[in-house]
Formats: C-alpha cells, structure tokens, sequence
C-alpha cells in the first residue's frame, strides 16, 4: 500500500508535512530518501547543519562480539576563561611597526634614563632593523677607606718621636672615584640562543687619594711627602665576539672571542681572574651539561695606583693558556664540576719599576735578579649545593721550573699544591658558612725546590672577601725587600711586590685559614654579614731568611669583620656599603712586627651606582 500525505500526523508543520509524505513513497524511492533525508532534515530546520553526513554513520561501527569504543572525553581546560569580544565589538584595530615596540604603540612609552623598563639603550629591542642591539653601561664606584697596616720608616727616618726605626705610624686614608663607562653592541635573536656578531668597549676613569703619616711610603721619592693624588683611564674590555656555528635544535654552539675581555678561571676567582688581551673559543654541548674554554692570554701591566690596565705599555713577557670543561649536574644534581688546565710561561728578564718608583721586576727580595720560569697548573673546581648543603670546593696543584731561585743562583723545581672549601646552610633568612683553605708553604729557602703555591691573578670570593681585613690589605714585609705578605683583594702569602706587575713567587711561606660566618637577610633589601677567620704561615722558613731572623712564630692572628649591604631598589643599581674589620695579631706577626698595636683595623665605605 503507498503511502498518502493524509497518514502523515496533523500536528506537524507543513514543512515536516511534506517531508513525511516523502518518506512514505514506497520500497522504490526508499536509497533516494534515504540520501536526501540529511539535507532534507537541516533544509526545513529540524536538526542543525553538519549533524548528518551521508557517507559516514554517526553511530560508531564494532566487529561483532565487541563492545564500541568510547569516545573521547574533551575536558575544559580553564573554566573560569573569559570568552573573547566578538570582531564587531573589539573596535578598531592598531597598527604597530614591529613586535617590539609593541608597548609603545599603546601608548607605554619610557624615559631613555630609565633602565628598568622597556629601554632601547639597555638593549631591550633593536636599536636598528629587527636583530642589532646595542647596551650602554655607566657606573659610579666611590671608596673611602680609614686603615692600619704596618708601615715601613723610609731611609731618611721617621717625623714620629719614639718610633721604631724599621715601623712608623700606621694610620692611611684612601679616597678612590672610579666612573666606568662601555657600551656593547651585539647582532641577532639572543632570546634562545647567543648573538651571531658582538662588538664591545668598557673604559674606567680613576682618581685616588692617599693620606699616609710616613715620607716614602707611597712613592720612593721621600720628597713628595705622605700624600698622594694620581688619576688614570683603563682600558678593561675590547674585544670582537663572533658566532661560528649552532651544532644543535638547543642552540648548543661554539664561539670565539679576540681582544681584552675577561676571564674567571674558577667559581671563586683563586688562580686566575682578569680581563687580559687574548684570543678563546668556547662553547657548549647537550643542551649546555658540557661547557669549555680554550684560550690564550698575553699579559698587560697595570697601573699601580688604580689596578687598572695599562695599554700604553706593551704586552708583558708574560703568556697564559689554558683549557677547561664544565660539566652540570655531577657528580649529584644541582652541583657542577670543572676540570681546569692552565700553562703559565714567563719571560720577563728586565728590570721593571712602576709610577711611584718601586721596583717590580725582579722583586726585592732574596738575590733580586731577574727571572723566568714555566708552570702548569692542573685542578678540580666544583659549586652546587648536595641537598640543603651548598658547596664550593677547589683544589690545585703546580709543577714546573724557574731560572734562577730567588734565594739562589741555580734552577730550581716548582712542586706546590693548594686546596679551599666553603660550606655553608640556609635556615629561612640566615645562611652559616665555613671555610677552609691551605696553601703550601716553602721549607727551605736555599734548596733546588720551590713548595710555595702561587697564583697567576687571583680576586677570591672567599671567607668574607674584601670585607675581611687580610683579603683587603697588603701588609708590607718589613726588612725583607718591598714586597708584601699578601697582596690587596688575595689570600695567599705570596711575597709579591704587587698582584698588578710582580712576578708569580713560588718560595713563600704559604697559608692556613679557619673561618666562619653568617649573612642575615634582615629585609629583601639589608643584609648583614659577619665573619671570624683565624689564619696561620703553612711554612715560616721563606721568611726567616727574608728578615733574616729566626724562630718566626706560625701564627698571624684572628681576622674579625662586619659588613651592612643596603639594595633599596632589591637590585644592583644602587648599593651601598659599609664594612669594618680588626686582625688581632698573632705571635707570628707580632714576631715579624713588634707588639706596639695590639688591633689593625680597616672600614670601607663603598656606593656602587649603575645604569
């Protein structure tokens, strides 16, 4: 029997009406309904458009005996989202000229002397183009320093009645003002990965003062009285940096980098930490888990006055090359090891005296002749921490040979070792550290061995650094030749005339040292830090034959110090500094400088402001 539209139900609308009548055509119109029924359902709008397709089943299809398979469940991933504004709410659309001037367009615009915001001469978007970049630098370093040190009486005696006549008065003033000034200049996309070209320049102006209470200790020439002014400009980097290759998806790369530029030899800065002239590749590997250097330096002078470098002298006789690999994460998570290898080759055989007229090369001290030697250095320098412990650790050794000894004539063989640890905890705001240091010391000042360790320029971060009164002062060695126990911003005794242009000595009493400290982060922008060391000679045989006196006592004394650091914007623009520190001197150094000063002292005042 057909069907009629009179079977179709009254109640519906006359579009499902005929669409009903359709569907009841019979077996003979049934494959052509069949198709047409999708359209026909979304034609007269009683399903939605796109809810049927002819060639597909809706229902999921399952061999039999199988039950069909879920579908997926799509889980709304921010519930709490805001739709976006339909196009025809969202008003009118802005041109902008590029990604980074994005803020500007809408109106976000900053002061040039800003540098915390979005600044083009800070580097924070192209200067030029969409990928060269340029970022200035500028920096106010102001010292005032009041210390005590012992102080050799010149030639021509002392203005003090009742001094000694080998120790005069020891109260110093130090005024210094340095403004450094760079700018660097780099090509590329350095979000994920290393610029392709970088040129840059950093110059530093000095002017120090220096109050002293005794003629001839600052200058040889007893008529140009205690005081002393001296200005100087140094040139500290200068160099080209150029990209030679990505070698992964990461961006792992390799580098190199020709002229004055720095360079830290270790986590903390105790072999070799300068900015030199020299040419070194480096690079990384494994999405940066292997870094290396590899790297030759050619020494310049330094002005004495100001520690800066001096480029109107040429090189020094004085070559450095090393090698070094990084590796992160061993050997325990967090913690990073370092194999380092340094050559040190030296072949300064003239005579060298500075601006003040001290002689340098060779040193006062022993048969005072000039030197040459070759040293290799070969170490271990690990920084991490091992769960709540953070560790730094070094340790080096060095063997080589010099002609002649500084005590004698012949050649002697370089053997000495040198090893340093700081540990320390956090609990909430206040980290404890301890730290410990050796470095041998020379037995034996007239044999064919040299056993005192020395570095090639050291600048430690270590046990309070320049907070501490024996990292800050170069304490002269009276009676032994102008030369110095320890040398300003180091810790090894090394009898240098100075770390700037003295030569590295390898016949020195050595060192032991004892610390412990605590820093206090009062608020995110005071911390407080306190330090106590006790520091002993590893050796005093180098210096009984330097003051030619016997039964010189190990001990140098116990170094006490405080400092306040106050960052009022919780960064490095603006820091302020106030340190003191007292050395109690010990029966060593009371023995090398009598027991007329029972405390030497040293404060720091120090404003750092940077731009």
């Amino acid at each position: 029997m057909k069907a009629t539209p009179s079977r179709c139900p009254r109640i519906l609308p006359v579009s499902a009406a005929i669409l009903c009548a359709l569907l009841w055509q019979g077996p003979a119109h049934a494959q052509t309904t069949a198709a047409a029924t999708p359209h026909l359902l979304e034609l007269f709008g009683i399903l939605p458009a796109a809810t049927y397709d002819p060639y597909q089943s809706q229902i999921p299809r399952r061999r039999p005996g199988h039950a069909p398979e879920p579908l997926p469940m799509f889980v709304e991933q921010n519930p709490d989202a805001v739709n976006p504004a339909p196009v025809d709410q969202a008003g009118e659309f802005l041109a902008v000229p590029d990604r980074w001037r994005i803020m500007e367009s809408l109106g976000f615009k900053h002061s040039l002397l800003d540098p915390y915001n979005q600044n083009v001469l800070k580097g924070d978007k192209p200067i030029h183009g969409e990928d060269h970049f340029l970022s200035l630098m500028a920096i106010s370093d102001t010292i005032i320093e009041p210390r005590s040190i012992p102080t050799p009486v010149g030639p021509q005696g002392t203005g003090g009645s009742g001094d000694l006549d080998v120790l005069g008065r020891t109260d110093q003033l130090i005024l210094a003002q340095t403004f450094i000034v760079g700018a660097d200049y780099y090509i590329g996309n350095t979000t994920f990965k290393p610029p392709e070209l970088e040129f840059k320049a950093l110059l530093a102006f000095n002017y120090n003062r220096v109050h002293t209470r005794e003629p001839r200790a600052l200058q040889v020439n007893p008529d140009l009285g205690s005081d002393r002014d001296d200005g100087f400009i140094g040139v500290q980097e200068l160099f080209v940096d150029k990209h030679l290759r990505d070698v992964s998806s990461r961006y792992d790369f390799d580098s190199i980098r020709v002229g004055i530029q720095p360079f830290n030899s270790d986590f903390r800065g105790f072999l070799f930490q300068d900015s030199q002239p020299g040419v070194r590749l480096f690079g990384n590997r494994d999405n940066n888990h292997w870094q290396y250097n590899l790297a030759w330096f050619r020494r310049l002078d330094k002005d004495i006055n100001s520690g800066l470098n001096d480029v109107t002298k040429g090189p020094r006789k004085d070559d450095v090359f090393l090698a070094n690999l990084y590796r992160q994460d061993f050997p325990f998570v967090g913690f990073t090891s370092q194999a380092t290898v340094f050559y040190n080759r030296n072949r300064e055989d003239r005579a060298f005296y500075d601006s003040n007229g001290f002689i340098q090369r060779p040193s006062s001290l022993g048969l005072e002749i000039p030197r040459t030697y070759d040293v290799g250095y070969v170490g271990y320098n690990g920084d991490g921490h091992i769960g709540r412990l953070n560790l730094n650790v070094s340790a080096s050794g060095v063997i080589g040979k010099q002609t002649p000894g500084v005590f004698v004539r012949q050649k002697t063989e370089i053997r000495a070792g040198f090893a340093a640890a700081e540990a320390s905890l956090d609990y909430n705001w206040i980290r404890l550290r301890g730290s410990l240091a050796w470095a041998s010391g020379d037995g034996n000042a007239h044999d064919d061995r040299s056993n005192g360790y020395d570095a090639i320029f050291e600048n430690p971060i270590f046990a309070g650094a320049d907070t501490s009164y024996w990292v800050r002062q170069n304490v002269p060695l009276i009676g032994g030749g102008g030369v110095n126990l320890a040398q300003r911003n180091g810790i090894l005794n090394n009898l240098r005339p100075s770390k700037e242009n003295g030569q590295s000595n390898f016949d020195n009493p050595g060192l032991r040292l004892l610390g412990l400290g605590a820093d206090f982060d009062l608020t995110p922008a005071n911390r407080v830090s306190a330090n106590l060391n006790e520091l002993w000679f590893d050796k005093t045989a180098i210096l009984e034959a330097a003051r030619n006196q016997g039964d010189i006592g190990r001990r140098i004394g116990t170094d006490a110090s405080v400092s306040w650091i106050y960052r009022p914007h919780f960064s490095q623009n603006v820091v302020v500094r106030l340190s003191a520190a007292a050395l109690l001197p010990g029966g060593g150094f009371k023995d090398l400088y009598g027991d007329k000063h029972s405390t030497y002292y040293s404060v720091l005042g120090n404003v750092v402001l940077s731009f």
